[in-house]
């Protein structure tokens, strides 16, 4: 193994960010500021491991990136009948997709891409997840999406939010749900030759 390297985080997501610092590491974030709107027509796996990659390449190629770093590019979106669901553009398209996904199951795909800085290597794997989805009123759909938080991110859901209680299951990884599959990304970690326990932002004793 490798000695410890930082983590850097291609995203913005305060869940994402959120998520890595419960499992005990401390992320960089520089956000990609990639155009996610020039991936189109691919389907939804595709599309979310391709955007993934371009995160991560982005930060990866920049200046300002801390010695060695490992820079994680990650892009999630619900795939419901074939289509690839991201963030909705606006409080109608938010209503339109909650009543076409309450009482039914959809796939929350989740395309993780880590970039060794110092090798150049890649390695990039998908994660799914099975969404079931509450039978929301009409009320409660108009109730949540005037809450804004189904506007900020993919699938117009959240599992660590108010969405929470709009969820009746999952089938898989819970965290790749609200945005990084921290199994996977282990997996990413040990590929590329590092620890993944190296990570942790505290050595002491837990």
């Amino acid at each position: 193994m490798t000695s410890p390297a930082p983590l850097v985080l291609a995203s913005a997501s305060p869940a994402r960010l959120a998520t890595l610092r419960s499992a005990g590491v401390e992320p960089v974030v520089i956000v990609s500021g990639v155009d996610e709107s020039q991936l189109d027509g691919l389907p939804p796996a595709e599309l979310a491991l391709q955007l993934a990659e371009l995160k991560s390449a982005a930060v990866a190629a920049r200046d300002d990136l801390p010695a060695g770093a490992l820079v994680l590019g990650c892009d999630s979106v619900l795939e419901l009948d074939g289509a690839a669901l991201g963030k909705p553009a606006g409080a109608d398209e938010a209503v339109e997709r909650w009543r076409s996904m309450r009482g039914r199951t959809g796939v929350l795909l989740t395309g993780h891409c880590l970039t060794d800085s110092a090798s150049g290597r890649v390695a990039a794997a998908t994660a799914a997840t099975t969404v079931h989805f509450a039978e929301l009123t009409d009320e409660e759909i108009t109730a949540y999406v005037a809450t804004g938080e189904p506007l900020a991110v993919a699938g117009a859901f959240t599992v660590d939010g108010l969405g929470g209680a709009f969820v009746t299951g999952i089938e898989g990884d819970h965290h790749n749900v609200v945005g990084v599959s921290l199994p996977l990304l282990r997996e990413l970690v040990v590929e590329l030759g590092h620890s993944w326990t190296a990570l942790w932002a505290d050595q002491g004793p837990r």
